[in-house]
């Protein structure tokens, strides 16, 4: 769907994206997370021909962005719809005429755009507001609004950049489903721009680290939230959450949602069968999507490390242990 292979775009000499490679299949709702400054807006507005790229490859279905004329490019984008983060609404124009006005743009018929336009109306729960104006509409509403109009052209990919970040948690929450829906049900490709990691957890399916313009990890959400690497744990802030004993043997159990059901008493098993002595130090349980990822971290003495990790490892539970 779309193939990024060593991607550089520089503004002056400040070099924003650095070598990029990035494979977001069909069917993807594929989260693009950094700080302020990673380049995630940057490698979007790549994506959609909003800007030019230095070097290095950007395809759409095969579609190369930098061999093509901007009236070749500008056809593309009918395939892709943007949703961003203010709405980008036209006040003076009601819900209707916002919805129709891509539409209006390429010229199709009135009774074509007039059935669209109700039709997405109904899907993103809209329809008793098609002829108020969007300063009447409450922040969420009006995302809804710029969905359908995303979504007019019958667009094969879906581009976000911060679409829920000014809006309430509550709010975020049920336009993230409304996003997950439409990824599920009309078969859209979803790519979503955030620094908001619950995001990530409710709706991505991959994910990918950006930092200072360089993918820093990606991969499956599951995979990356699980193993912790070193770029997750400084976008969450959290490198010293793990207060951990600076003495004895620490020791992480890993769990996914199967997991988490299968061995729900494995550290009350684990102390009765092997008689040894551990505290649980810390630990986190968090949703992601459908399933529940998590770990625990134990600490032991130096002497009780091999009986441990060989009891964990026949009970297939994933462990790695922590330097203190």
């Amino acid at each position: 769907m779309i193939e990024i292979h060593n991607l550089q775009k520089s503004f002056g000499k400040t070099n924003v994206l650095k070598k990029i490679d990035l494979h977001i299949e069909n069917g993807d709702i594929y989260g693009i997370v950094g700080k302020s400054g990673a380049g995630k807006s940057t490698l979007l507005r790549c994506m959609n021909g909003l800007e030019t790229y230095d070097s290095g490859n950007l395809m759409i279905d095969g579609f190369e962005l930098k061999n093509h004329s901007d009236k070749d490019v500008r056809k593309l984008r009918k395939n892709i719809g943007m949703i961003f983060q203010h709405f980008s609404l036209l006040q003076r124009k009601t819900v209707y005429q916002n919805i129709a006005l891509p539409m209006e743009c390429w010229g199709y018929k009135k009774e074509e755009i007039d059935q669209r336009v109700k039709e997405l109306a109904d899907i993103v729960e809209i329809k008793d507001h098609i002829h108020k104006k969007p300063r009447t509409l409450s922040g969420g509403q009006q995302q809804r609004v710029a969905i359908a109009r995303a979504l007019s052209l019958r667009p094969k990919i879906l581009l976000c950049d911060e679409a829920t970040s000014a809006l309430d948690p509550k709010t975020t929450k049920s336009i993230l489903s409304l996003l997950r829906e439409i990824n599920e049900n009309l078969g859209i490709t979803v790519v979503i721009v955030t620094h908001q990691m619950s995001v990530v957890r409710q709706i991505c399916t991959k994910v990918c680290i950006l930092e200072k313009g360089v993918v820093a990890n990606k991969g499956n959400v599951e995979d990356i939230f699980l193993h912790q690497p070193q770029s997750l744990m400084n976008l969450l802030g959290e490198e010293n959450d793990e207060v951990l004993p600076a003495t004895g043997k620490n020791i992480r159990m890993i769990f996914s949602d199967p997991d988490v059901v299968k061995n729900r008493c494995i550290i009350s098993t684990m102390a009765r069968d092997l008689n040894v002595d551990f505290s649980i130090v810390w630990g986190k349980l968090e949703k992601y999507r459908d399933d529940v990822l998590g770990s625990i971290v134990i600490n032991t003495a130096h002497k009780n490390e091999e009986l441990i990790t060989r009891f964990l490892t026949e009970a297939d539970i994933k462990w790695e242990t922590i330097n203190n």
